[in-house]
């Protein structure tokens, strides 16, 4: 899974005011209408987490993560485009910084199942509660916890919607109707 995808935008998607240092931001992947042949049709909207009750998709939210904004480092643009890949996405939202919901959850197991198997991550067992695996990032040594879930038919079917709309075999969008997530 390789899509381009834009880093944080320097402001509300909403509101069009600039993010500042220490905001809360609702970062939300949606899949729209590509404009024209070879536009990309996942497109990442951040907006302020006090102006999310005006936020309108334009498409099927594939998934939302909240984080605060922290400085940009010396020389670090903020145009520079991401490759997201099912790394990189994992990586976003396993951020200690990012807080989690129950979707995103079940996207971080997958995801790491996945990862697991590219051998991008490596089990390092259970975490001392039990109830999370802990994972080991191979290329930056992070470690990460991910909530153990029984991978039952059941499982598989909350999170079918999400991944289509990611990989592309979703229904396709029609206005601003999105499932909320």
């Amino acid at each position: 899974m390789e899509l381009s995808l834009q880093s944080l935008s320097a402001r509300c998607h909403v509101t069009g005011r600039d993010f500042a240092e220490g905001d809360r931001v609702a970062s939300y992947l949606v899949r729209i209408e590509p404009t024209a042949p070879g536009a990309p049709d996942i497109t990442r909207h951040d907006v302020l987490a006090s102006e999310e009750a005006a936020y309108r998709p334009g498409g099927q939210i594939a998934c939302r993560w909240l984080h605060v904004v922290k400085a940009r480092k010396t020389g670090e643009s903020p145009e520079r485009t991401l490759k997201l890949t099912a790394e990189t996405l994992f990586l976003t939202l396993a951020d200690p910084a990012a807080e989690r919901s129950i979707e995103n959850e079940r996207l971080l197991q997958v995801l790491a199942l996945m990862l697991e198997r590219k051998r991008v991550l490596r089990p390092r067992g259970r975490s001392a509660d039990g109830r999370a695996h802990v994972y080991e990032h191979t290329k930056n040594k992070t470690l990460h916890e991910i909530a153990a879930a029984e991978l039952s038919p059941e499982f598989f079917l909350s999170i079918q919607h999400q991944l289509a709309i990611l990989v592309g075999n979703g229904p396709r969008p029609t206005g601003d109707a999105a499932p909320a997530i």
